[in-house]
Parts: C-alpha cells; structure tokens; sequence
C-alpha cells in the first residue's frame, strides 16, 4: 500500500505508475482517494476545534458551579450535550472517510522501480542472464509423470479418487527424492546465513490482506469455512505475518530467514498439456527464503536472493535462465521480481521454477512493521522473499535434466548424502 501523503503530492506519479502496469481503470481512484482524504482531514479538523470548544465550555461549567450559579451552568451543560452528539457524529463521518479511503488505496498498486521493463503480461518479460548448457539429449525424454511412473515413483489415479485433480501420491525413490531436495534446499540455505522455521500454515485474514493484494488472494487462497483462517499459498505469508505490529531495533536488521511449508492454492482454470502431472497442482512443499532489512539495503538483497536460487539448481546440474518481470506482471505490491527459470529438455525450452520479489514497504506498511533507529525514529522496514525450491515442480526439471537413455537417473553428487548414498534411480517392477 502506498503512503497516503506520497499520493496526495505526487498525483501524476501514481497515475502514471497505474499506465504502466496497464491498469487504466483504476485510474479514477487516484482523484477519488485525493476528495475523500481532504473531506476527512476537514471532517477531523472540525472535530478537533469541538473537542478544544467542548473543554472550554467544561471548565465553564466548574466555574459556575462553584459560584452557585446552578441554571447558568444546567444551560451550559445542554449545549455541551449538545456538541457531544455532533462530536460523534463527525467521528464517524471521518471513520467512514478513513475506510473509505483505505479500500481504495489497498488497490492502488506499489510504484514499481524504475529498471522494471514495462509491458503488458509474462510474454514480454526481458532475458537477463542464462546459467549452464542447455543440453537436448539424443534419446527421447518421456512427460514427467512417466518418468515418475517408471520408478513406481507416483499415483494420480488414486489422489484423484481420494482429493480429486491437482493433488499426488509420491512413493518410494521419487518420494525420497523430493524430501531430499527440500532437506538440501534447507541447509544449502543454513550455510549462506539464514536462520531456518517453519511457520504456521494458517493465517488470519489480516495478515493475508497485509502480504498480498485482493485479486491474489481471491485467486489463490483457500478459506476455513466458519473460522477466521486461510491455508498459506506460501510460507513467505506466515513469515511476514510473524513480524505484524512490531517494532524492531534497526541493529537487530536484516532479519534473514528460510523457511519451509506445505502450499495450497486454488490453481483456478485450465492451463493446457504442460499442467497435467505435478506442474500445476493445489498442494505442494516449498523451501523459501525471505528478508526483512532496512530501505537502503533491499536492492542488495534482491540480488543476493535470486542468485541464491540460481547456485543451488546449478549445484544439482540444472541449467537456468532469469527473466525480468515487467510492469504488467508484477503483483500490485511488488516493486520489482525476477523468475528463476529451469531448462526442460523435452520440451527444449525453460519453465519457472522460482519467482524473487522485493516489496518495498508495502507489506511493512499494511502490516505495521516498523524498525527504531537508534535516535527513536521509527519507519516501515522493506520485505522480500525468493523460492529457493518447490518441489514437485522442481523434479520435472531434476528428472529431465538427468535422465539417462537406459531410463536411470543420475543423481548429483550434492544430493547422495540426503539419498542415502544412492547414486541413481533405477527403474522398478510394478508393485
């Protein structure tokens, strides 16, 4: 959420700001937030000025009474009972105003960084920089599932039988294989410095209405019928929910953290071949990573943060590219993301498989989270976060990568130790 006051000055800016991401038709908003804002601050004012007359008036009413003067004072009173009643009803007229302007500044996207290429959706998203030889082997590489299939590896029929489409059975090899990508991701994580949790997986609708914005969550997030609770999309949710309404000593910044979880999302509609199997699905596991740091050093992380991604598919002999998110791609509270993206040699092209968003202070200003410098200012502290591993979707790019023409797959040497030493994964037997 934008700073109501950077609004109110900078009118063309956030105008312009709303062009670039192809948003025309909030562009009223801008004029409407403006006229509400004013009405309430002349609503409080006028509060303000009964509230100093209504004070006056009472220290009147003493006077008089201790004067004896009983029917000046009774007369005084009515009109102290009086501006009672139109002092409540300016406070609510401004409450009124307040919220008013609230929910339209909750939609009004975040300035996105100037270095952010505008366009209108994914296709135009700008090549930064590709990572390893993207190698297409001479021997037929079969879908994903069916690599799975040849270790006995995974059950779509039964998932679908017990949770219908978008949900799995992992078993055996490929089943360890995943808890061994996401045991890896977490201390790959560990050695760079970050402190590893494990959230909650369900948050309140404050903190899902403080991380993301409304057409996020309407096309994400999974409500508990008849409690105040949603099923986390993604741990970088409870994690920046963990610092709502607090106020941390600058010296204790950044707060770097990894954290792991099961996601559940709503996946709404239908996306073509490519989301049969484990690539689109309504449940998953992710290893995450988010930051919490001064304004000043965001930029620095942002690039720490992606690079982190990109060195640990490289360690597991995973070619990557990352792609630059333009305007129109951008979430509404993000000022600048970057997708990691992993080669698929089926496919001969790369598919994402992590996406690294610097927020800026727009959670920190829904959600209250404000750092105290050491002279007692206190200001909103800027959030980021970065996918450091999502299986089962990683796996489609793990199998694919190295897979090999006897139907094995490698497994890099990283890795063995969370496998139990095995070096590969062998077909199997029909269970």
């Amino acid at each position: 959420m934008l700073d109501l006051k950077f609004l109110r000055e900078n009118p063309d800016i956030v105008k312009q700001n709303i062009k670039n991401k192809f948003q025309d038709k909030k562009l009223p908003l801008v004029d409407e937030v403006i006229e509400l804002d004013a009405q309430a601050r002349a609503t409080q004012q006028e509060a303000d000025n009964l509230r100093a007359q209504k004070n006056k008036i009472s220290k009147q009413i003493g006077a008089l009474m201790a004067q004896g003067k009983k029917e000046e004072a009774e007369e005084v009173k009515k009109k102290v009972t009086e501006e009672a009643a139109h002092l409540a009803e300016l406070e609510a007229k401004q409450a009124e105003l307040n919220e008013e302007v609230k929910k339209r500044m909750m939609v009004i996207p975040n300035i996105i960084d100037p270095s952010v290429p505008i366009g209108k959706d994914d296709s135009e998203n700008v090549e930064i920089q590709k990572y390893g030889d993207p190698v297409v082997p001479d021997f037929e590489i079969p879908y994903h599932t069916e690599i799975m299939e040849s270790f006995n590896g995974i059950d779509l029929d039964a998932a679908r039988r017990v949770a219908g489409n978008g949900f799995y059975y992992l078993i055996g090899d490929v089943a360890r294989l995943h808890s061994a990508v996401i045991a890896y991701a977490r201390d790959f994580m560990i050695n760079r410095g970050f402190t590893y949790c494990v959230p909650p997986f369900m948050i309140r609708s404050d903190v899902v209405t403080g991380v993301m914005s409304f057409d996020e969550m309407e096309a994400m997030m999974y409500k508990i019928e008849g409690e105040d609770l949603y099923l986390i999309g993604t741990s970088e949710h409870s994690m920046i929910g963990k610092f709502i309404d607090t106020i941390t000593p600058e010296e204790e910044l950044p707060k770097t953290m990894t954290s792991y979880s099961p996601c559940f999302r709503k996946e709404k509609g239908a996306h073509g071949i490519e989301e049969r199997g484990v690539y689109r699905i309504h449940q998953f596991e992710k290893q995450e990573m988010v930051v919490i740091c001064k304004p000043e050093e965001s930029k620095e992380w942002f690039e720490k943060l992606w690079q982190n991604t990109v060195d640990l598919f490289r360690s597991l002999d995973i070619p990557v590219r990352t792609l630059e998110c333009c305007s129109g791609d951008l979430a509404d509270l993000k000022v600048k993301s970057i997708d990691v993206e992993a080669w698929s040699p089926r496919q001969q092209k790369y598919f994402e498989v992590g996406s690294c968003s610097n927020l800026g202070d727009a959670q920190a200003r829904r959600l209250k989270i404000r750092v105290k410098n050491e002279d007692g200012d206190k200001y909103f502290a800027h959030t980021l976060n970065n996918t450091v591993v999502a299986p089962p979707r990683m796996l489609i790019a793990f199998l694919e990568n190295n897979l090999q023409a006897d139907g094995s797959v490698l497994i890099p040497e990283v890795l063995r130790p969370y496998m139990g030493g095995q070096e590969k994964l062998e077909k199997s037997k029909k269970i």
